[in-house]
């Protein structure tokens, strides 16, 4: 029943929070880049991660147009599957707020007739369903949160009820970052504060333009205890080369979905492949379940109207 505690090595769940212009993506790429040497960004800030690109480090990037949560999910897979060191959302507060999110989601719910109470039903687990993904993957993560002033209504001298200002809380659901290892707080100045923590070197830390420093402390912890995924490595030589082709070869060029059967497509070295099978790649195209099936065929190489074809029927 009970047994002795054994502590493994495990990957960083790290959470950013700032007010816009804290340098929320900045930071957490200074810090990604001591971390491991490849790194992979979600960005839903219109491409503001690549602006930094080569200058703080340098990264392969998917831009979300939608961000419903099974769009962060889709691509947290394709990530996890490409065997990235590194990996970024920035950020997940569109999950939330943005177009498609959880608050999104539950308003269209609440417009057909249904109650908040129904609407919610089915926003949480889907809600969930993302947090698992991020805990999940063997990858490193940062992710990076808006912060908003947070209000609490309270019942002043006259007896009326008026709203009262509190402080900051990040644009997610609450109590979420107690799901990450580490949250920080970044000031205008680019400090970041460190106000929660398992590791314990880190309580109370402040700390100028984070990079090097916060990586090195947190890999020192994070490599403490037995390393599982060594203890579970298949024997090389029972790889099949051509039935497990080595991940790392590939790259993430976009991540799409269909508009047909709103199936998850990621496009890797022009080819399409299921981000839905548990993360595994897979030579059936999506389109085999797709209303415009017969639009496409298996096939090597792409020809340009092909080509045209899909982007066609895929949304950006």
């Amino acid at each position: 029943m009970f047994q002795r505690a054994t502590k493994f090595r495990s990957k960083l769940r790290l959470a950013l929070l700032g007010v816009a212009g804290s340098g929320k993506t900045y930071t957490a790429l200074n810090i990604a880049k001591h971390l491991g040497r490849n790194i992979a960004v979600i960005d839903t800030e219109h491409g503001s991660a690549s602006k930094y690109a080569d200058d703080v480090a340098s990264f392969d990037v998917v831009e979300l147009t939608s961000f419903h949560p099974k769009r962060y999910i889709e691509a947290i897979k394709a990530a996890n599957w490409v065997n990235y060191d590194v990996l970024i959302i920035d950020s997940l507060s569109h999950a939330w707020n943005g177009k498609d999110g959880i608050l999104e989601q539950v308003d269209q719910v609440g417009k057909r007739g249904a109650n908040k109470f129904t609407a919610w039903a089915d926003a949480t687990p889907l809600h969930q369903q993302l947090i698992d993904a991020i805990l999940d993957c063997r990858m490193h993560v940062i992710c990076t949160m808006r912060l908003k002033t947070e209000y609490v209504v309270e019942q002043n001298e006259r007896g009326k009820q008026t709203p009262r200002k509190v402080g900051l809380a990040p644009v997610q659901r609450d109590g979420l970052e107690y799901e990450f290892d580490v949250v920080a707080d970044l000031d205008m100045h680019n400090t970041l504060m460190v106000s929660k923590t398992r590791c314990p070197a880190l309580h109370g830390v402040s700390i100028p333009r984070a990079g090097a420093e916060i990586a090195t402390t947190l890999l020192d912890w994070l490599n403490q205890g037995i390393d599982l995924h060594a203890l579970n490595e298949p024997d090389p030589a029972s790889i099949d080369p051509l039935n497990n082709p080595t991940p790392s070869l590939y790259k993430i060029e976009r991540v799409q979905a269909c508009r047909g059967c709103r199936a998850s497509v990621i496009w890797i070295d022009n080819q399409p492949y299921n981000a839905d099978a548990n993360g595994q790649r897979t030579p059936q195209l999506h389109w085999e379940t797709c209303p415009k099936a017969h639009l496409f065929r298996q096939t090597n190489r792409l020809t340009a109207a092909q080509m045209a074809e899909r982007d066609a029927v895929f949304d950006n």
